[in-house]
């Protein structure tokens, strides 16, 4: 017979069992908290991932908008730049739209011009003739069997140069012997998206304007616009888009009235009804009536900068 009073459990076992519930409580407390964590987190990544798919919706609003209006017209009558407004889906957008035919193109544009856009924004003659120098080099490819110079300044940097079309102005970087500094300073004033080595002067930057003036010669002081050789892509280099590279540097006398692009760079800015904002800027060229525009380029949340002014804004 068991001695009496052992039936119950003892005091040892009642005290582990009630410092296991303890610790179960605090693992499912834990988990609780974790799992709260985790849903707020989610409804943040969710409520993100919301404003991106808005913000990419609404920029192709805005795309689609400029493609329609610059379509209403024909060649010779599609307007240079433009702005408008509208509103959708609890968010107000501005658009504004330029030519690219207001950039300096990097693969086309003559020595001449380059050399005059860089004396404006800052650098000594000598020091703007070799950075065009090594943007020529950059985007020709040499002749067969000819030995390759150009290659050669890339040795010691570890890489190559294209020795073809730039195919994005951030590029410009790579090439030898511009400052970073300077590059920055040049960004705003060039593209790859024009297609031709002419500048209409009515939408270009007034920086844009005064190095044509130097090419042409009525802006002298100390730059000899005479004494500089032109130097354009090799015959076996392509034009993007379809269009054919001139074979001489643009004339400014003329640039007024040749001077066009099928690229458009649209800014687009939105500001949401609970303040959040956002910028965007895209390039895109027009097509046919198969196929309207093609986009060329995008980025969002740009950061703000200085606007360029243009001639002929009022």
């Amino acid at each position: 017979m068991g001695a009496p009073g052992n039936s119950g459990r003892s005091p040892a076992n009642r005290g582990f069992v009630i410092v296991a519930v303890l610790w179960i409580l605090l693992a499912l407390s834990s988990l609780a908290i974790i799992f709260s964590a985790y849903l707020a987190a989610s409804a943040r990544a969710l409520a993100a991932s919301d404003v991106s798919l808005q913000t990419e919706a609404l920029v192709s609003a805005g795309l689609e908008l400029t493609a329609y209006q610059l379509t209403l017209t024909d060649e010779k009558t599609r307007p240079q730049y433009g702005a408008f407004h509208f509103g959708l889906d609890d968010a107000s957008i501005n658009v504004s739209f330029t030519s690219e035919a207001g950039r300096v193109d990097l693969n086309y544009a003559s020595k001449e011009m380059l050399i005059g856009l860089f004396v404006v924004l800052g650098a000594s003659k000598d020091a703007a003739s070799e950075y065009a120098d090594r943007i020529v080099g950059w985007r020709t490819r040499p002749a067969p069997g000819s030995e390759n110079v150009e290659a050669a300044r890339y040795n010691a940097l570890g890489y190559s140069p294209r020795q073809g079309l730039f195919t994005h102005v951030n590029e410009l970087a790579l090439v030898a012997g511009i400052p970073e500094a300077f590059v920055d300073r040049v960004l705003p004033f060039v593209t790859v998206f024009n297609g031709s080595p002419d500048v209409d002067p009515k939408i270009a930057a007034p920086e844009v304007v005064l190095a044509m003036d130097k090419v042409s010669g009525k802006a002298q002081d100390g730059f000899g616009a005479s004494a500089l050789g032109s130097n354009v892509l090799g015959s076996n280099a392509a034009a993007p888009n379809g269009l054919a590279a001139a074979s001489q540097g643009p004339n400014p006398q003329s640039a007024a009235s040749t001077a066009q692009s099928p690229c458009y760079r649209i800014a687009i800015a939105i500001r949401f009804r609970n303040g959040h904002r956002t910028t965007s800027e895209a390039v895109i060229a027009l097509g046919d009536k198969v196929e309207p525009y093609r986009v060329l380029s995008w980025q969002n949340d740009l950061e703000p900068r200085s606007p360029v002014l243009l001639r002929g804004r009022g």
